[in-house]
């Protein structure tokens, strides 16, 4: 889609340049990883065996790590790329603990990391066919385009997949990469959420706070985590944890940020919870919902300001 300068109304097309190093690609996205993907930086060129990670993150809301690699070319391997390091970052986790906590002066445990949300990202001007359809496997495997224009414009944006993903154990035998994979590896979703907490009155509290959350603006995506569901606009501004008989939803901003006049919000900072939120309000009826869509809307307008 080509992009505009609006010169007093006259439109003036932004030339697309290209990438002429794939290097130039990694370092533009590690100098800004986390506010591209919200990511903490831990490694680049991290040799692994005779595996070289381009760049080895963290994500911090998930307590999973995430391995980056860039494509300036249309690569047919990327598929069997993204198997293998996914096998080997469940097979030596310890060497991605230990460089965590020797780049960053951290202590993290092996009981701290959700391996299941391990991920990959591939990031490249393009992809082929075949390189989105194995984005639609059940596999954490996210593609990410970036173009490079005129005037130093850099734009980075997410290969859309399937609502329904592909489930891998389909796709090879009984002891196959694939399927060892699909034993460590969990995609979450609604019906995950609803089968652990979901009454009617909760689906139904649900829907109505999912509906009135993405009519906020546009490119509002749900994230679903194991232990809670998100809205995203570029960053998570807030959080819905579902319980038997009641939704505990937690902001992105702190209590003394947000204008609560009926002075019902939780401070949650510094206590342990399952999100990364800092204010809470739990609601158990439709009609607290619309005080509570004034909160969250207050979060989702700073998330878009950042």
């Amino acid at each position: 889609m080509p992009l505009f300068k609006n010169n007093n109304g006259d439109l003036e097309q932004i030339k697309e340049t290209s990438f002429d190093l794939e290097r130039k690609i990694q370092k533009i996205t590690e100098d800004n990883l986390e506010r591209i993907f919200n990511l903490q930086f831990v490694r680049t060129e991290f040799q692994l065996g005779r595996f070289r990670i381009d760049t080895l993150a963290f994500d911090l809301e998930s307590s999973s790590f995430v391995i980056i690699e860039y494509k300036k070319d249309r690569d047919s391997g990327l598929f069997e790329q993204g198997l293998a390091y996914i096998e080997i970052m469940l097979d030596r986790g310890a060497d991605f603990i230990t460089e965590y906590n020797e780049s960053l002066d951290k202590n993290l445990k092996k009981r701290d990391i959700d391996w299941s949300q391990s991920k990959i990202i591939f990031v490249s001007p393009s992809f082929n066919k075949n390189q989105k359809q194995a984005a639609n496997l059940d596999l954490h495997i996210e593609l990410w385009q970036v173009h490079s224009y005129q005037n130093d414009i850099v734009e980075y944006f997410p290969i859309q997949t399937n609502d329904t993903k592909t489930p891998m154990n389909i796709l090879g035998s009984k002891g196959s990469t694939i399927n060892k994979i699909a034993r460590e590896i969990k995609t979450y979703d609604e019906e995950y959420h609803f089968q652990r907490h979901g009454s009617d009155k909760i689906k139904e509290l649900y829907y109505e706070i999912k509906r009135r959350v993405v009519s906020l603006g546009d490119n509002i995506q749900p994230i679903f985590r194991k232990e809670y569901i998100a809205f995203k606009t570029s960053y998570n501004f807030v959080y819905l944890n579902l319980k038997r008989n009641m939704i505990h939803i937690d902001l992105a901003l702190k209590i003394d940020e947000v204008q609560d006049p009926k002075k019902i919000l939780r401070n949650m900072d510094g206590i342990g919870h399952h999100s990364a939120g800092y204010s809470r309000i739990t609601v158990d009826d439709k009609s607290q919902i619309p005080y509570m869509i004034g909160l969250i809307e207050q979060s989702y307008a700073k998330s878009i300001k950042k």
